[in-house]
């Protein structure tokens, strides 16, 4: 009886059907084992110069020397971070596109209800940077040293206290509300298109103050060009102890904490979420990466995914719950 082929590991047919086998097998390996197989895009829902901008240039090259991939930070200002979280949310849940997300991310969802994704569900949430608090700055040109003196210029110059921030729904936008909200100061919002040209524009005397971060606005604070007040934290940070919090000076109660953090589209693989995690952790928990920004007053956090995922949905509630107390709106 003549041996089957098959049964033969030599024979031109087994070798041929082995071999299909094995390169079945290969394809159908998933993607993260080759990840990042290309360069990866960080999206930016802002222009060069602001908070989330400077983490996207802190982390990206770290990154990219870790995967051997360049991470291009593509900056998408402007819409209010919708355009930057819309391009994120279609993008194909593979890992190469990330989104260097905000507190903006989770207010607009309060501010406006026709936005076309959902801002935790289209999402998958790699890890929470960092937490901070942002700083009360006032053109010099204005007669006001500290949080009382601004207030009582609002109120006896109605109309003419204006502060801008780095758009609609932005940590600046919210604070400048609730201040508002608060104190019952006439204040208008100017919202612009990302933290440089709102930080300008209070340098040029357009507008006279913004709540801005503490980072962009620390070489204007030391070069005299502008006026700091007060931060919002509850607690002062260590980079300015000197300055009060606005609770401090006369605000009780008041508080605005903003978060930073990285989200992927909804969808990608677990493996590829948890590599991400991992190495975005490492970096952040590196001396100097943490020197730099915890002088800067911020908290790092490098937390889970899950933990980000739970920080989020609580963040959605409670920017919800501001912003009908306050009554903000899209300016």
């Amino acid at each position: 009886m003549k041996n089957h082929p098959m049964r033969n590991p030599r024979h031109p047919i087994a070798l041929f059907t082995i071999f299909m086998l094995l390169a079945s097998h290969t394809h159908a390996q998933p993607t993260e084992e080759v990840y990042p197989s290309r360069p990866i895009r960080l999206i930016t829902p802002a222009p060069p110069g602001g908070s989330t901008d400077l983490l996207a240039r802190l982390i990206g090259p770290r990154l990219a020397q870790v995967f051997n991939r360049q991470v291009v930070v593509d900056n998408r200002g402007g819409g209010g971070g919708v355009v930057a979280a819309e391009l994120t949310a279609k993008a194909a849940p593979d890992g190469h596109t990330l989104l260097m997300a905000y507190s903006q991310h989770t207010t607009n969802v309060s501010l406006n209800p026709k936005l076309s994704y959902r801002a935790v569900d289209d999402y998958q949430p790699i890890v929470h940077v960092t937490s901070a608090p942002l700083v009360l700055v006032v053109n010099t040109g204005l007669t006001a040293n500290s949080v009382q003196d601004l207030i009582t210029y609002g109120k006896t110059n109605p109309g003419k206290l204006n502060l801008s921030s780095a758009g609609n729904g932005s940590g600046g936008h919210i604070a400048a509300e609730l201040f508002k909200y608060m104190t019952k100061t006439p204040l208008q919002h100017i919202p612009y298109k990302g933290m440089g040209p709102a930080i300008v524009d209070v340098v040029g005397g357009n507008v006279q103050g913004i709540f801005a971060g503490i980072v962009p606005v620390q070489p204007l604070l030391k070069s005299g060009r502008v006026r700091a007040l007060a931060v919002t934290s509850a607690k002062r940070v260590p980079s300015a102890p000197e300055l009060p919090t606005v609770a401090e000076a006369g605000v009780p109660g008041y508080e605005v904490i903003t978060w930073y953090g990285i989200l992927a589209p909804a969808g990608v693989p677990k493996p590829i979420v948890t590599r991400l995690n991992t190495e975005i952790v490492k970096i952040l928990r590196a001396p100097d990466v943490q020197q730099r920004l915890t002088s800067d007053g911020a908290e790092v956090i490098a937390g889970t995914p899950e933990a980000f995922e739970k920080t989020l949905r609580e963040e959605m509630e409670k920017l919800g719950r501001m912003v009908k107390a306050t009554g903000a709106r899209l300016d």
